[in-house]
């Protein structure tokens, strides 16, 4: 059965944008209903992977599109090549949509004779040849590889030997000599002439718009966005019609809600007398949608009522392409629009409360990952800043950087450890990998729909564009605005939410969740079956949490307690005692400490479980550094050589070396793997005994006080159910001896965390010992892998992720295969032990969501992750209970026994 190659957009059945790309779905069902759409074809996702595998265009692919093209001919009356001519546009259309990272080619069809056919139809040469000149650049850089600086460096020479300023201004004979010397320039660069047979180039865009699905700005694109490389693009080839035919004329990009704050009432930009490209590119700052009504209110009109209809059509916000051509309107594209965060969530309660969608719809309308976006700081309302310019508020958010000129010092300075913001007059999409870098975006022209704002928005970036005061020279690589001058390196502020451009640093304040949010947040609980709780060191976090809807502590790490400048010193004493009496002094400095930070964090999340985690990191992890010592010591033992009676060098001398002498004792080869966790609290029981005595003694405070403690022991690093035995006696022991001394009866169950394989792999053993299960899967995928993440990130695991070794950093993304199967495996085997047996995740991946799919499918309980991406975790619980579960994760469970 031969490949179907061609389909027009009047002759569609199946919309599937997986075949047809998201854009010509679009096409075919907006001309099914009736709209305004010029006529067209598209060549579907498979002809592109044919392509790819050819390397061109076959024979029969040739065919097909020549038959479409006569369709489009009659259906239009003009003639391809022919007079009056038919003029094409020649645009790609991926599954998924990504805006700006591919390539188009505009008014194709022109050559040395159409042209002068153009302009007697017209009766306008000017327009004519600027079309002819605007579509020879477009290809000499889409097609032909010829930078588009090239053909803007002849133009701009034209206009100074013309003396005007705009591209507007040049005349017919004008843009004759820039076509001319377009010519020539592409005669130079290629050893070709300009193609003049309009099949030649509509079969050499085809083609250069397929390969544009391998660019490196698209693979980046779809790397940053996890977009499949295999989906392929599709091409869509329709009429061209023009905007830039006079003052009747025009294009522009609109969306029927506001794509940035989510509010009502269509929300867009035009120009007049212009081509499309004109408005995304940013070349001249367009109007806002609401001027058209006052220059043709009759098309404003109809506009309007298009967009209401195209978005009750497909119940969501609608990103819209559109021309007028000498007073009559049509419309290029549609597409569910991408926003940001805020808008996301503002518009998809909207949608519920106008009864468009329902719940479950909005719900799911949400991207979890969006969700980091609204959790970002933002400007200190309180602070004295230096407002220098005001721009276009084009992606919320605030960001401070260092001055960057060129995405390649932007990306150099990030690799740098700096903060930058990209600043530029607009931005392309060869930016892509500077904006990736950047905290924020900042450009003098362009406006809200231009790439800068879309791709910022897209990426949770803060941008501001269309800055019309600020003046940068690319090649002094200084700006100007407000009368302040920066250069690269010197720090900038941009609010986004404002359009606020601020010189120097601003104190940023913290998010917090919008009424909309809130409601989204609590819809989603009602679909969610997993558990959300947050991982919490401090009252301050645990209270925060509990505000962002956690259900409690999933992981309180009380070594971070322990680092507290004031108790250093306490920890350290303790460590380095001597005698078991002065052991027994620094632990009792300890105690009330510990007590004063469990009864803090349990007082805050009261009523709701916080599991607590007995000391995990070896000993050495509080003592000074090795290397320092050494050097210290060095140091006073030069001193003491000159001063040898100086009695104060000499007592720092001996402090010093008695110090080295124990931080050597306790240094290990390789720490992870040695003396800490549960190993530490079997030799070296009273340091667990006091943290266990800590959390009673807190509990027994709080109940008497009326309130209601949930505490729960986690034992970190068993590897073996002796360990956790011989530590639950100890616990044992230390609760029966506070009840007695306080008269408070104290339940509190004891389990561990799972966090190296042996653990995984003998559960049901461990079960018997453990109430409950948290898997820290940080540490479960280094000893999964046997890499130490440190030194994995730092030095090869980019390379694995980026060469394709590793799908995901398996540190960011659970391992499903790997790690994942001692997940599904230690639950199931510690369940058939203990069949009530509690179990969720601890690790950061508690707080991502496809690695709380996962958690969905294999029947954990809860995920815990850090307190700002409980939000996130809530919705992406969520989004599991209401998708099909994933079949890999659902047959880990029996496939390994």
């Amino acid at each position: 059965m031969s490949t179907k190659w061609v389909y027009g957009f009047d002759e569609v059945e199946a919309l599937d944008k997986y075949v047809l790309g998201g854009k010509g779905a679009n096409l075919a069902e907006m001309t099914r209903v009736g709209l305004p759409v010029p006529p067209g074809f598209t060549m579907p996702t498979a002809a592109c992977h044919a392509y790819g595998n050819e390397g061109k265009m076959t024979d029969d692919m040739k065919d097909a599109v020549a038959q479409a093209m006569s369709r489009v001919e009659a259906a239009t009356g003009r003639e391809f090549g022919g007079n009056p001519p038919l003029l094409v546009s020649v645009r790609s259309g991926a599954p998924i949509s990504m805006p700006g990272m591919m390539d188009t080619v505009l008014n194709l069809g022109l050559n040395d004779t159409t042209v002068k056919a153009l302009a007697e139809e017209t009766g306008d040469e000017r327009f004519a040849y600027d079309c002819h000149r605007r579509f020879i650049q477009m290809f000499g850089d889409v097609v032909l590889g010829i930078h588009s600086m090239r053909f803007e460096q002849i133009l701009e020479d034209v206009k100074a030997d013309a003396s005007v300023k705009t591209d507007q201004e040049l005349s017919a004979k004008d843009l004759e000599r820039v076509i001319f010397q377009y010519k020539v320039l592409v005669q130079r660069e290629t050893g070709h002439e300009f193609p003049e047979d309009p099949f030649t180039q509509l079969y050499m865009a085809i083609g250069a718009v397929f390969s544009s699905w391998d660019n490196p700005r698209a693979k980046v694109y779809r790397k940053v966005h996890e977009i499949p490389d295999d989906l392929g693009t599709a091409v869509n080839v329709q009429t061209m019609v023009f905007g830039n035919l006079g003052n009747d004329s025009g294009t522009g990009v609109a969306f029927t809600r506001n794509p940035s704050t989510g509010s009502r009432g269509v929300f867009g930009e035009y120009l007049i007398n212009a081509q499309g490209e004109d408005v995304v590119a940013g070349i001249r700052t367009p109007q806002p949608i609401a001027h058209l009504e006052q220059e043709m209110p009759q098309v404003y009109e109809q506009f309007i009522a298009l967009c209401n209809t195209l978005e009750q059509h497909y119940k969501d916000v609608q990103d819209i392409e559109f021309t007028i051509q000498q007073g009559r309107l049509f419309l290029l594209q549609t597409r569910n629009a991408k926003r940001t965060a805020e808008a996301a969530v503002k518009i998809a309660v909207q949608l519920v409360e106008e009864g468009v969608i329902d719940r479950q719809t909005a719900v799911l309308r949400v991207d979890p990952d969006q969700l980091d976006q609204l959790l970002h700081p933002r400007i200190d309302p309180g602070a004295q800043v230096q407002v220098v310019g005001t721009g276009l508020p084009a992606s919320p958010g605030a960001a401070s950087g260092h001055v960057a000129f060129t995405a390649d010092d932007a990306a150099d300075r990030r690799q740098n450890g700096e903060r930058v913001v990209l600043v530029r007059t607009e931005t392309t999409p060869e930016d892509i990998h500077g904006i990736l870098a950047a905290e924020g975006i900042l450009t003098s022209r362009g406006g809200m729909t231009s790439h800068a704002a879309v791709v910022a928005r897209g990426m949770g970036k803060p941008c501001v564009c269309g800055c019309d005061a600020l003046y940068i020279d690319g090649a002094q690589k200084v700006a100007r605005i407000g009368g302040i001058e920066l250069r690269e390196g010197d720090t900038v502020s941009i609010d986004g939410a404002t359009g606020r451009v601020i010189v120097g640093d601003v104190p940023l304040v913290e998010p917090e969740l919008s009424e909309e949010l809130n409601l989204l947040l609590e819809w989603a609980d009602e679909f969610r079956e997993l558990g959300v709780r947050a991982n919490a060191d401090n009252p301050e976090d645990s209270a925060r949490s509990r505000g962002f809807g956690a259900e409690g502590v999933g992981l309180c790490r009380t070594e971070h307690m322990f680092m507290a400048s004031d108790r250093v010193p306490v920890v350290q004493a303790m460590i380095l005692a001597d005698t078991i009496d002065a052991q027994r002094e620094a632990l009792d400095q300890l105690l009330p400490m510990q007590q004063g930070d469990f009864y803090g964090i349990l007082l805050a999340m009261d009523g709701l479980p916080v599991t607590i985690r007995l000391l995990d990191p070896p000993l050495h992890e509080f003592l000074p550094n090795l290397e320092k010592l050494i050097a210290k010591q060095v140091t006073l033992q030069e001193h003491q050589s000159l001063h040898p009676d100086d009695q104060e060098i000499a007592r720092e001398l001996a402090e010093t070396t008695y110090m080295l002498r124990r931080v050597r004792d306790l240094h290990e080869q390789n720490p992870m793997l040695g003396h800490r966790g549960c190993r530490l609290g079997i030799t070296h029981p009273e340091v667990y005994e006091m943290q266990v005595r800590a959390i009673f003694q807190a509990t027994a405070q709080l109940m008497q006080e009326g309130h209601h403690p949930v505490p729960e022991i986690m034992i970190p690093l068993v590897g073996h159910v002796e360990e956790l035995r011989r530590l639950r006696v100890m616990i044992e022991k230390v609760r029966l001896a506070v009840e007695s001394e306080t008269g408070t009866v104290l339940s509190c169950p004891v389990g561990t965390m799972i966090e190296v394989p042996r653990a995984a792999l003998t559960a049901h053993e461990i079960a018997v010992e453990a109430e409950f299960f948290s898997f820290g899967t940080n540490d479960l995928t280094q000893t999964t892998f046997g890499y130490s993440r440190d030194d994995a990130e730092g030095k090869f695991l980019h390379q694995y992720v980026e060469g394709g070794v590793l799908q995901h950093n398996p540190f960011q993304v659970l391992d499903v295969d790997g790690v994942g199967q001692l997940v599904a495996l230690g639950t199931e085997r510690g369940r058939r032990t203990r069949p009530n047996l509690k179990v969720g995740i601890c690790g950061e991946h508690g707080g991502e969501k496809r690695s709380i799919k996962f958690c969905h499918d294999t029947g954990l309980n809860y995920v815990s992750c850090s307190p700002f991406r409980v939000p996130l975790a809530r919705l992406a619980a969520a989004h599991a209970a209401l998708v099909q579960p994933l079949q890999k994760s659902a047959g880990v469970v029996g496939a390994v026994k």
